[in-house]
């Protein structure tokens, strides 16, 4: 199996169409084509379902797709590791994060970054943590900073980086601003709320408090950005329940402790492949973070 042709089949697969894999890696699309065969060839199955508008993976497909995609990971830090030896830090580094993570300063950290490794290009995308956690473990990610989710894996490793206690913002003017009191899941049982996408990691979290205190809610205010949720609040719409930083955000809004909340706090990690599949960038960014350089 040649490395040409899982690299043309995960551009296809990630385009969903020939001419625009074609285009992207710069090669004929008959020459595409006749890749994608003699891969097919090969493997004894169909990778693709062809139309005219698009293509789209075959279950054969989807089964190469993640082992594809880590192989070429691998190459690539492979190349990456002997450029290191020499002196020299290329390549790409993939960064994850969920917004506005709690102990790592992103846009600082990539600044750093950017300064000490320039012939690096630095790609970043955010999404929740769970689907982080996927992309790093099928190699699309050198990194990730999210919430913990899972325990380590054979692909999949975690480094603990920041924790902190959940608190309740709500209005001002809402009953529980006026009360100021120490609150509990119990004392928010009947309350409208504001959270996170499901995937999200302070809505795991808040999930898990309120499943652990035997206290049932409903979100019918579910956003997926931090302003959106802070701007629900402020017109006194819900309330939520989020890491003690987010206070930080929105001076107005009123913050009350939660206790009771069963030993489950928020906690930053990075997230990163098994120690022998991470890459030069991924290490010098953490060091980076460890050093405090960011």
């Amino acid at each position: 199996m040649e490395l040409r042709h899982l690299q043309h089949f995960v551009a296809v697969a990630e385009d969903q169409h020939f001419t625009r894999a074609a285009e992207r890696l710069l090669v004929s699309q008959s020459g595409l084509s006749a890749s994608i065969r003699a891969l097919e060839r090969e493997l004894r199955a169909p990778l693709f379902v062809r139309t005219t508008r698009r293509v789209t993976l075959t279950e054969a497909g989807r089964a190469l797709l993640d082992e594809a995609q880590r192989i070429l990971a691998q190459v690539r830090s492979a190349h990456e590791a002997v450029a290191a030896v020499q002196g020299v830090l290329r390549g790409t580094l993939s960064l994850g994060a969920e917004q506005c993570i709690a102990g790592v300063p992103v846009a600082g950290l990539l600044a750093a970054f950017r300064r000490r490794h320039p012939d690096v290009e630095i790609r970043l995308r955010q999404a929740g943590s769970g689907e982080l956690a996927e992309e790093v473990a099928a190699g699309r990610l050198d990194l990730a900073f999210a919430y913990r989710t899972q325990a380590d894996t054979d692909q999949l490793r975690s480094v603990s980086l920041a924790g902190e206690p959940m608190t309740v913002l709500c209005h001002p003017e809402h009953r529980l601003a006026a009360d100021g009191a120490v609150l509990t899941p119990h004392d928010l049982a009947d309350e409208v709320f504001v959270d996170f996408h499901p995937d999200w990691g302070p809505r795991r979290v808040t999930d898990a408090v309120f499943a652990a205190a035997g206290v049932r809610r409903t979100v019918p205010l579910e956003v997926n950005d931090v302003h959106g949720l802070l701007d629900l609040i402020d017109e006194n719409l819900g309330i939520a329940v989020v890491p003690r930083h987010f206070r930080h955000k929105r001076a107005a809004l009123t913050s009350l402790p939660l206790k009771d909340a069963g030993g489950t706090e928020y906690e930053t990690i990075a997230l990163l492949p098994a120690a022998q599949a991470t890459s030069p960038a991924a290490r010098a960014l953490m060091g980076l973070l460890e050093t405090g350089s960011g």
